[in-house]
């Protein structure tokens, strides 16, 4: 080509299974370009060869182009000395090993294009469940390895048919290079079978919307995983789901088909509408309506639902025949979502009355994500399906940094050229079957990002799953503190440098005194910190079987505001003379009762106190429910005032607690006891940064734990400090509670690299 040049343009970033490659072949089609763009295992390359003048418009337009959900980070030019061959085409794709700066796509819903055809009877793909484009469809849970092909997913076991292909290969329709396409002529198909795995005959769609209907239990393939479904209108078979799962009051939340019928059930704001509509399609928390036909049945005592669209093609089947499907994970209590077919027959066989299949396999599992409006902008509390393996900035962070996270709420995050990439939900580390969970999500996270760990960090806490799988890796080994990464993590999620007071607030974790910490103010960064504030600390008496039982929290909160003789005046929660005096009796002496100052255990006893949730079915009921009873009352702060002990500032709450109980004999309301409550220990930890201000702390507060799934107290917080000049860092894009905290402990790493030091083999 006479007076042409030639370049490579390689790209990084949101840039594989977008439909990024497309866009670049239409553009340079457009201005008569010659070359071809290839993904590879490290970016997506581009070689283009025309006029100067073309070249520099391709580059102009270039960010122009990119389809909606791509991100292009970085663009390296360099020359090309050869000559290119006539025309521009879509290359097979490179397989290099992967770098860390390749983007691994997170599964997008279902665009409006593909829910069109699906709905129209006219269209070829008329209600078949696996609809896809390049704007949508799975990805993070099919891929096997990079480059982004479908020779690397688990859709190569169905080779298109003429149909499919002459729509891959067409650079005008939509669907030009979508790596998932198919239809039912050659793509994954449904099968329905009872609880023994035995095939039942008709329809399978039709067959399990019979089912749902006559109030049984379905167990449904989706995903990046395995949901139990049932009509949430019908109560017995709500409560039947939950007494097979052994859910107990835990909320449930609820998949419906458009934002009419989320009105039904919930208030809705514009920016909830949007992000329940947003391609991740996350579990979104909304406020009940007053006279929600479901509400009880799926979240009882609380006041929030757990919502979300379908974002599935076979979701959208689904739901249009009912006004609300209960859609919880397909597992067992505090077990991972079951993936495959034999596996679900196998874990789910007496959970579930019936089984809809489907035969594309899931490569990754991947739970919903579950999100909320703060401020009126997104915040997560659960980061998984739609946002995994999504990468956040980590600047200092060395390459091959492994981060396993925490007992509860597990994730885990590999670090690499400055990027952290967190895993989806693992879950709580507490049985095999999710230790192996995590192994498997780990080795296969390593291979899609080609990150192999060389150092690894973790909790201090010797006897959490997560520290004992780091240990046995003998690698280099940080133990970083639980609250210390809790501030690392909120200043990283933020994308916050230096200093500032941390709140870090939720219900265990170790520290470095050996008792239990969770109602701390820390202040420092990622690279160090120091204790300046705490809760009054009291004894836990059962330990960890105060989680589930917080009358036994109540007395040890009732020994410490006054003694046992008021401790004994919360016998009636117990409902057992015997065992009551016997733990009485123990923590008296310190017997299995270990000291904490944990703001989650506070509000645990005061919960069991108020006779609201003396016994728990999950993590943090006793605190929700707490929250729901204030419901919109408001309160006057009883007392708390500030201590000194030592270097220590200490919340002292047991005057609070005289004057809660007192107002409780007295008849006094319970919501508006818990609203007083909630307030003065906002209050309380107000006062804290007040004082940590005035003698030369830092202007701005970072909250961080779990306690800041509080609604309540979160927002009495952040408008208190607000009010006092503070400036507030808060989470966004990893939960506040321990789903968060693998980042965390990556920054604390990152800061503190000099540090690290060998770890012993596995005990």
């Amino acid at each position: 080509m006479s007076g042409s040049a030639a370049i490579r343009l390689s790209v990084t970033g949101r840039v594989q299974g977008v439909g990024f490659r497309p866009a670049v072949y239409r553009l340079a089609a457009e201005l008569g370009l010659s070359g071809g763009v290839r993904n590879t295992g490290r970016a997506v390359v581009i070689e283009i060869q025309g006029p100067a003048s073309a070249l520099e418009e391709f580059r102009r337009r270039l960010p122009g182009v990119v389809p909606g959900l791509a991100h292009v980070e970085s663009v390296e030019t360099e020359p090309l000395a050869q000559a290119l061959p006539a025309g521009f085409r879509i290359l097979e794709s490179e397989r290099t090993e992967s770098d860390g700066r390749a983007r691994i796509p997170a599964d997008l819903a279902t665009c409006p294009d593909c829910l069109r055809e699906l709905l129209d009877p006219a269209d070829r793909r008329h209600r078949y469940p696996f609809i896809n484009c390049t704007r949508c469809g799975p990805r993070y849970t099919i891929i096997e390895s990079l480059p982004y092909d479908r020779a690397r997913t688990s859709m190569r076991a169905f080779p298109l048919c003429a149909d499919c292909r002459a729509e891959y290969q067409d650079p005008a329709d939509r669907r030009f290079h979508a790596e998932p396409v198919a239809c039912a002529a050659c793509g994954p198909r449904l099968s329905l079978c009872d609880a023994r795995g035995n095939p039942l005959p008709g329809d399978p769609l039709a067959g399990s919307i019979e089912r749902l209907r006559q109030g049984r239990i379905l167990a449904l393939k989706g995903l990046g995983g395995f949901h139990l479904a049932v009509d949430a209108s019908r109560e017995e078979a709500v409560r039947e789901l939950r007494r097979r799962k052994r859910r107990g009051r835990k909320p449930l939340a609820l998949m419906v088909a458009d934002l009419v019928a989320v009105r039904r059930l919930a208030r809705l704001s514009a920016e909830e509408a949007a992000l329940l509509e947003s391609p991740a399609r996350p579990i979104v928390l909304l406020d009940t309506q007053a006279a929600s036909p479901v509400a009880g049945a799926a979240a009882p005592g609380l006041s929030r639902l757990g919502v979300m669209l379908p974002y599935t093609p076979l979701h959208h089947l689904l739901c249009r025949e009912f006004p609300a499907l209960v859609m919880t994970s397909g597992n067992r209590s505090e077990e991972p979502i079951a993936r495959e077919n034999d596996e679900a027959l196998e874990r789910l066989a007496d959970l579930a009355d019936a089984f809809l299949l489907h035969d594309r396999e899931i490569r990754v599992s991947c739970d919903d994500s579950v999100a909320y409006l703060r401020d009126r902008e997104p915040a997560l509390v659960r980061r998984s399906r739609g946002f995994a393996p999504e990468p956040l900035p980590l600047p200092g962070a060395p390459d091959g940094l492994l981060a396993v996270g925490a007992q509860m709420k597990n994730t885990f995050c590999l670090v690499r050229g400055e990027q952290a990439y967190l895993s989806q939900h693992i879950g709580d580390l507490d049985n095999p079957v999710t230790l192996e969970h995590f192994r498997r999500s780990l080795e296969q996270l390593s291979r899609l990002t080609g990150i192999r760990p060389q150092y690894v960090c973790c909790d201090r806490h010797p006897d959490y799953g997560s520290t004992n799988l780091a240990r046995e890796l003998g690698l280099p080994l940080m133990a970083v503190q639980h609250h210390h990464a809790h501030l690392a993590a909120a200043l990283a999620d933020a994308g916050v440098e230096g200093s500032a007071i941390g709140l870090c607030l939720d219900g265990t974790g170790l520290g470095d005194d050996g008792t239990i910490w969770g109602g701390e103010v820390l202040v420092g960064s990622a690279a160090e910190y120091r204790r300046a504030a705490r809760l009054l600390p009291f004894v836990l008496p059962g330990g960890d079987a105060a989680v589930r039982e917080p009358w036994r929290t109540s007395v040890g909160l009732l020994l410490a505001a006054g003694g046992e003789e008021l401790a004994r005046s919360a016998r009636a929660l117990c409902g057992d003379d015997r065992l009551f005096s016997g733990v009485v009796a123990a923590a008296r002496r310190g017997v299995n009762a270990p000291v904490c100052s944990s703001l989650g255990r506070l509000f645990d006893g005061v919960s069991a106190l108020l006779g609201i949730c003396p016994r728990a079915d999950y993590d943090g009921q006793a605190a929700a429910e707490l929250e729901a009873a204030a419901g919109e009352l408001a309160g006057t702060p009883f007392d708390a005032p500030l201590r000194r002990e030592g270097a220590l500032l200490e919340i002292d709450w047991r005057p609070m607690l005289r004057q809660l109980l007192e107002q409780r004999d007295r008849g006094a309301p319970i919501g508006l006891l818990s609203a007083r409550f909630h307030r003065t220990v906002a209050e309380g930890f107000i006062a804290c940064c007040r004082e940590i201000r005035r003698q030369g702390g830092p202007e701005r507060v970072a909250f961080s734990g779990g306690c800041f799934m509080n609604r309540r107290l979160d927002e009495a917080l952040e408008t208190g400090l607000r009010r006092e000049g503070f400036s507030v860092i808060v989470h966004r894009r990893v939960p506040a509670n321990d789903g968060g905290l693998c980042l965390g402990q990556a920054a604390v790493a990152a800061a503190r690299k000099e540090v690290f030091s060998c770890a012993s083999r596995s005990r």
